[in-house]
């Protein structure tokens, strides 16, 4: 996966840090992620999303608010309209690069802010809040005794997460003066609100009231037992496959021509996790898959073995096959599937080192519904044979293999 560091100019003309994660392939979409209220484009969940989205062709920029992580300015005097406008700013960057954003993610406050931004950037076609709260003021619950000091001496410092930061009064002014439910309300675009049930920072009735404001087309998906950071890798790895599918359905993605010799263009496979052996498999803007390898020999059992792949691909040509034979007879089958298993044995006969040679064998059993007669299930299953995945695995493959040009 590419990746791209740069600055650029802010709401107050600070310079600010963002990264852009590229796609390996083809470049189908690009989003922009908003992290949460004093968090950071690294948290966490932010660069496993990013990273997810980008191994499935959509570019992500992520970036550090005004004052925060490798960003310039003071973050004691920025609030939460000033986020909104960093957030279009960002966007109308990439649109200058020839990259305008079509998703917009936003994780807590950063959910609410890119709620409050979308309107504002018409290239954004679909819109996803992480554990966002539906009033903005909802973040001074952190605040507690600090509170008043901020309105009567203009800023105080809060301690958040152990870390601190200076709020200003404009921020407390701002968030409680925003109201969020016109903006749902007009969105026009397609929304999805993710949220944990357990969500003890925001709670679940935040996600119900955004859902409740929004127009259609509208969707809400629980994270189940995650953490409002959504900390975990397996809960952030399941929302970035989720986003990813959801946004295919309103992010116009735009794959390239297949390359010459590759009429069904190009498979890739990207590694996802580096401390196990979970793939990314994309082919084409549409199609997302993942592999893995059972726990027992490394993986987490996330996705298909490679040979499982293999299977499912013999399979699934044995079955369209005999469906187009039947179809052109017009014979009366009426469902068909087959069922795959994959063992190496011993080549008895293969006349090499004795028989101790291993050989894949791939046992075949297909079902045939319908009122066939005895001639036709006989004929259907010598067609069968003709599956062109079967005969490449009968008669083998030429791999050809170079390294990539750095």
């Amino acid at each position: 996966m590419g990746m791209e560091r740069f600055t650029f100019e802010g709401h107050s003309g600070d310079a600010l840090a963002a990264r852009l994660d590229m796609p390996d392939g083809p470049h189908l979409a690009t989003a922009v992620f908003a992290h949460c209220f004093t968090c950071g484009k690294d948290i966490t969940a932010a660069r496993r999303i990013s990273s997810r989205l980008a191994s499935m062709g959509i570019a992500v920029l992520r970036f550090d608010f005004t004052g925060l992580g490798h960003s310039g300015g003071e973050f004691a005097n920025t609030t939460f309209s000033s986020n909104v406008d960093d957030i279009v700013l960002a966007s109308r960057h990439l649109a200058e690069r020839g990259m305008a954003p079509s998703l917009m993610i936003g994780h807590s406050l950063g959910g609410a802010a890119v709620l409050k931004a979308a309107a504002q950037i018409d290239s954004v076609k679909a819109v996803v809040t992480i554990g966002a709260p539906f009033d903005p003021e909802h973040v001074t619950h952190n605040f507690g005794d600090a509170l008043d000091r901020i309105r009567s001496d203009g800023r105080a410092e809060v301690d958040l997460a152990g870390r601190p930061f200076t709020i200003g009064k404009d921020f407390i002014d701002d968030v409680g003066g925003t109201k969020l439910e016109t903006a749902i309300h007009g969105l026009g675009k397609a929304l999805m609100v993710m949220h944990a049930p357990l969500d003890a920072t925001v709670g679940i009735d935040n996600a119900t009231r955004i859902f409740v404001a929004a127009k259609h087309p509208k969707s809400f998906v629980t994270l189940d037992d995650a953490d409002h950071l959504v900390s975990s890798a397996s809960h952030a790895e399941y929302a970035a496959e989720v986003i990813a599918a959801w946004a295919g359905r309103y992010v116009e993605l735009a794959p390239p021509a297949p390359p010459p010799g590759a009429p069904e263009g190009v498979v890739r496979v990207s590694e996802a996790d580096p401390a196990g052996f979970l793939q990314d498999i994309a082919s084409g803007p549409y199609h997302h898959a993942v592999a893995d390898e059972p726990k027992a020999y490394g993986g987490m059992n996330k996705g298909m073995t490679p040979y499982g792949f293999l299977s499912a691909g013999l399979g699934a040509c044995t079955s369209m096959t005999v469906r187009m034979y039947a179809r052109r007879k017009d014979w009366p089958l009426s469902h068909v599937s087959v069922d795959i298993s994959h063992d190496k044995v011993h080549a008895q006969d293969s006349g090499d080192s004795g028989g101790a040679v291993k050989i894949d064998t791939f046992k075949r059993v297909i079902h045939l519904q319908g009122d066939l007669t005895d001639e036709q299930r006989q004929k259907l299953l010598e067609i069968a044979d003709k599956c062109p995945v079967h005969r490449t695995l009968e008669q083998g493959a030429k791999v050809e293999t170079v390294l990539a040009a750095e």
